[in-house]
């Protein structure tokens, strides 16, 4: 098995576990508000992947990149986990898909020219995004659905950072080194947040646990090792399947039913994801000249 098999394998059971914990963290929250479960579940994790990864140091030359991967990661997490306090773990995944549809767009800006089904795919995701987050026109929008787009927005900077700079920097340093940025930021940010608190029931326990050893320590690894043998469009495409499996599991565990607008907006933005990474290429376009 070559390495860029086994890596994209390993971003599967990423995207599965990562969609798993949406409905997870919904639970979670309503024993903790977001910035306090985000600053417990990144530190554990960050001191975690620091210890096992990085040995306990990390090069002087990864800690600017390490700041600007975290900070993003925290402003996608932040905005993602504010948000599912108002909105659906199904919905919320969607949404948050919708940065895999951004890849190719921001690409832009370090000279790449969009293709023709990079341009179509962008055009379905936002279409798929409008019935998920206007279903009932612009006066009706969620305001956890529009913290999701953000969180997006953040998320898909990110992705293309962390190929950017894996060709650069060894994993080890920058996937431990990012994560306690992010717990780092979140426990500044935690006397500025909307409220603060955290009761330490069976429940939130449980969701630090998986989310802080799994969904972070082990699928952030993942993540940054893998991208050094697969492109960050081929990670965006894997990471497609996320939303698909939160769905699943929402559906599954809470009986979540999702109405026809919210199954159409998804089904688009899925498509888009689709279309985008398959026929798209494996990354934009160079621009000549």
């Amino acid at each position: 098995m070559s390495q860029r098999t086994k890596a994209e394998l390993l971003l599967v059971v990423a995207s599965f576990i990562w969609g798993s914990t949406f409905v997870i963290v919904k639970g979670a929250l309503a024993d903790t508000s977001p910035f306090p479960f985000i600053a417990v579940r990144f530190i554990l994790a960050g001191l975690l992947m620091f210890w096992v990864m990085a040995r306990g140091r990390l090069p002087r030359a990864v800690l600017l990149p390490n700041l600007f991967l975290g900070i993003l990661l925290f402003a996608g997490y932040a905005l993602q986990t504010w948000g599912l306090n108002f909105t659906t773990p199904s919905k919320s995944a969607f949404i948050t898909g919708f940065s895999v549809i951004l890849v190719p767009l921001i690409s832009l800006l370090h000279g790449y020219r969009m293709r023709p089904a990079n341009a179509a795919g962008a055009g379905l995701g936002l279409l798929g995004l409008y019935f998920l987050v206007m279903p009932s026109g612009i006066g009706a929008v969620n305001r956890g659905d529009l913290l999701t787009v953000f969180g997006a927005m953040a998320f898909a900077v990110h992705i293309v950072l962390v190929g950017t700079y894996t060709r650069r920097f060894s994993f080890l340093h920058l996937a431990p080194g990012q994560i306690l940025v992010v717990g780092i930021v979140a426990t500044l940010a935690v006397p500025f947040g909307p409220s603060c608190v955290l009761h330490w029931t069976g429940r939130l326990i449980f969701a630090v646990a998986v989310t802080a050893v799994f969904a972070t320590a082990f699928c952030f690894g993942t993540q940054v090792w893998a991208q050094q043998y697969t492109p960050p469009a081929h990670t965006a495409l894997i990471f497609a399947l996320e939303p698909v499996f939160a769905a699943l599991t929402s559906r599954v565990v809470t009986k979540e039913h999702l109405g026809g607008k919210v199954l159409l907006g998804s089904a688009l933005i899925l498509a888009g994801m689709v279309i985008s990474e398959v026929w798209g290429g494996a990354g934009p376009a160079p621009v000549e000249g």
